[in-house]
């Protein structure tokens, strides 16, 4: 089993005020899932995090079941499981980004629905697996509101997520490398990828030596010093002040697992 060294870190609400990370962190046999619910603007919905904590359940289920089966089936079963069981209804219910990498004997699988990417090091160089598709559409301020979200998501003109969609998960960036190929994978919340993706901090290569060196809090930290720098967003406009934040490494050169409660 590769090393595995996991950060986690909750941000703050819309409000300004601490409250509980809504970033998951699933650790298989031969797989790890990082999930980010979404902060919802509707108080009458379950919160993100309710979400992807449920998802993540099923996830950890399903994927124990079936070690080898094929990521966006599994993802596709356990969206239609948790949708449901609480009865959750498409463009009305809580929302989880879902970003996953699985290892068998000759291949290393990667999945990513909305913008929690997988990056992965190797004889390949370094491949970023992400999905734009929910940047471009801030970039273009086609989501302005909470209707704008609701509108755009699960939309073919607009962006995929975790929801009470199944078909969302054919619609989720993926990538499969040799295994002896590969010499490590990040899995990171959009509260660390803002670090390489907008502040600049550094790139994935820079975010794999430090977190190899220091640990992957201490990329946390880089990040959380940044947005301290800039409280009001005046250089770099974010919703939140402190976004949860998660980081992991599964590093194929070693095997002890690092950071596990």
């Amino acid at each position: 089993m590769p090393e595995i060294a996991i950060a986690e870190r909750a941000g703050v609400g819309a409000d300004g005020h601490p409250r509980p990370s809504e970033d998951h962190v699933v650790v298989l046999d031969n797989a790890v899932v990082v999930l980010d619910g979404a902060t919802s603007s509707d108080p009458s919905q379950p919160p993100g995090g309710w979400y992807a904590e449920r998802l993540a359940r099923r996830l950890t289920t399903d994927l124990r079941a079936a070690p080898a089966a094929d990521l966006a089936d599994v993802l596709t079963s356990a969206i239609a499981a948790v949708t449901s069981e609480h009865e959750l209804r498409p463009q009305e219910s809580p929302s989880s980004t879902v970003a996953a990498v699985r290892w068998l004997d000759d291949r290393v699988d990667a999945l990513v629905l909305a913008d929690s990417p997988v990056v992965g090091f190797g004889a390949f160089g370094v491949d970023v697996v992400s999905d734009d598709r929910l940047a471009r559409l801030r970039r273009r301020g086609m989501l302005q509101t909470g209707a704008d979200v609701r509108r755009r998501r699960n939309a073919h003109d607009g962006f995929w997520v975790a929801e009470a969609d199944p078909g969302a998960a054919a619609h989720s960036v993926r990538r499969s490398w040799r295994r002896a190929d590969v010499e490590a994978v990040l899995l990171a919340s959009d509260g660390v990828s803002i670090g390489v993706d907008q502040y600049e901090l550094f790139d994935w290569r820079e975010v794999l030596a430090i977190t190899r060196a220091d640990g992957p809090d201490a990329v946390l930290d880089a990040v959380r010093t940044a947005e301290k720098q800039d409280p009001d967003g005046a250089r770099w406009p974010r919703p939140k002040r402190h976004d949860d934040q998660a980081l992991v490494l599964v590093d194929f050169d070693s095997g002890v697992i690092q950071g596990l409660p």
